[in-house]
């Protein structure tokens, strides 16, 4: 794929993308800068927090691989579950092509494993076969999902790994990025040139790749079962199944192979190891004819050790857990950014700078003009951009009190000594009525009650 000619930029946030507010970057691969965003709901101001992965533009500008990845994210918006992330949008904003969908608010697993690792706090492996269970339970709704004539889909995810697997702070697990994924009619047969395998490597890691799948044949459901049992094994190991080596080729060469390593014995730490060493060498089966034929026989299997081993563990147990052991130190920034981006939702501030105000009177100083004050107006979305980020309004400062006038001689010798002139007198407050009212609603309540009594 020929690069594109545009420099790549760092974004601004937060910053306006079509109707979203991205004010967070949460991550980028090969393919994508993926951004936290607000979307508007209603056009009452209602929000929700969503995903959006913005395709690089060397691929955006791809026409073959704008179709192909339009047409998978159509399939991924049909897939309804709570164990699979959801995608709400797809489209084109400000001439760059983006995939909207769900926020989760927690870790992927590969950065889950990489804090265990930091904080040497190891992942208890309860908790472990839960986040399998809860992958395993999504993709095996994937694999099944028709249409609306009750045909199979036949969708196969082809990049289950770490970065996929989603873990809420509820400690839920999703499944993510079925945008690479393919219905059975896009998957072509191998090809002797290796054109096919090409386009399939590119669009899953080699580290979790099924033989079959490496070497570019076709591939159904059996493939993400191998990717999960290669999960399965580096969960129990504490590291990746697939390396680099020397002696052993690329990550690509071993998956091909399938050079899966001996798993080492965890017998001092897991109960039942024969048992779970059947299952990872049941997912991990070079024939996937040996392998399991669904993700929910795997998932099965593990359940049924879990039971036995008693190691069975509940969403709110490991929520709990992933807040006592790491905190939620990342979601307070995540949340200060998301009030800075309702800020700016809410348009640019005014300052009003108010203008000196000079007394008639010649002997008293012309008061100080008042410092700018800054006041908050909305502005509409549309207009954010166009506008600077302050602008500058004068408005006079208050009015001073009016001064009394004063009774002058002439006025003091037309009305008598004493007596106020006109002007005076028209200032003067007038006297209270209350008194007199009171008193006469008095002398008519005691009239009444004499008459009330001459009249007995």
């Amino acid at each position: 794929m020929e690069s594109s000619s545009k420099i790549p930029v760092t974004p601004r946030l937060p910053r306006k993308f079509g109707r979203y507010m991205l004010f967070d970057m949460v991550g980028k691969g090969g393919m994508a800068e993926i951004f936290l965003a607000r979307a508007r709901t209603t056009d009452l101001g209602g929000h929700r927090l969503c995903v959006v992965k913005q395709i690089i533009p060397a691929f955006a500008e791809h026409s073959q691989f704008a179709e192909m990845l339009i047409h998978e994210a159509k399939l991924a918006a049909m897939l309804d579950h709570a164990n699979i992330v959801q995608v709400t949008d797809l489209g084109r904003a400000d001439g760059e092509l983006f995939i909207a969908m769900d926020y989760v608010e927690g870790f992927d697993l590969n950065e889950l494993l990489r804090r265990c690792t930091k904080t040497k706090v190891p992942l208890p492996f309860e908790f472990a076969l839960l986040i399998l269970a809860d992958t395993l339970q999504g993709l095996d709704y994937a694999h099944r999902r028709t249409d609306d004539n009750g045909v199979p889909l036949g969708i196969v995810h082809r990049d289950v790994s770490p970065s996929n697997v989603l873990i809420s702070y509820e400690g839920q697990s999703k499944l993510c990025d079925f945008g690479i994924a393919h219905a059975n009619e896009l998957v072509v047969g191998p090809a002797p040139s290796g054109g096919a395998y090409t386009r399939d490597a590119l669009q899953g890691k080699a580290g979790y790749m099924s033989p079959e799948h490496a070497r570019g044949e076709a591939i159904d459901a059996r493939a993400d079962v191998f990717a999960v049992g290669i999960l399965l094994w580096e969960l129990i190991a504490g590291h990746r199944m697939y390396r680099p080596e020397p002696d052993r080729g690329t990550l690509l060469d071993q998956a091909r192979a399938a050079l899966v390593p001996p798993l080492p014995s965890r017998a001092k730490i897991l109960p039942n190891e024969p048992e779970l060493a059947r299952i990872v060498g049941k997912a991990l089966a070079v024939d996937r004819t040996d392998r399991y034929p669904s993700a929910s026989a795997m998932r099965n299997d593990l359940e049924e050790y879990a039971i036995g081993a008693k190691l069975m563990a509940s969403p709110l147990r490991f929520g709990e857990w992933l807040a006592s052991s790491f905190g939620t130190e990342v979601m307070t920034l995540r949340r200060m950014r998301q009030r800075a981006a309702e800020a700016l939702e809410q348009g640019p501030a005014v300052t009003l700078t108010p203008l000196p105000f000079a007394l008639k009177t010649s002997d008293t100083p012309s008061p100080r003009a008042a410092e700018p004050v800054p006041v908050p107006v909305r502005a509409p979305d549309s207009a954010v951009a166009a506008v600077p980020e302050t602008v500058t309004v004068t408005a006079p400062l208050a009015m001073p009190p009016p001064t009394v006038p004063v009774a002058t001689k002439a006025a003091s010798a037309l009305h008598g000594p004493g007596m106020p002139s006109t002007e005076s007198r028209a200032i003067q407050p007038r006297r209270s009525l209350v008194f007199p009212i009171v008193l006469v609603l008095s002398l008519l309540a005691a009239l009444a009650v004499v008459a009330m009594m001459y009249a007995r």
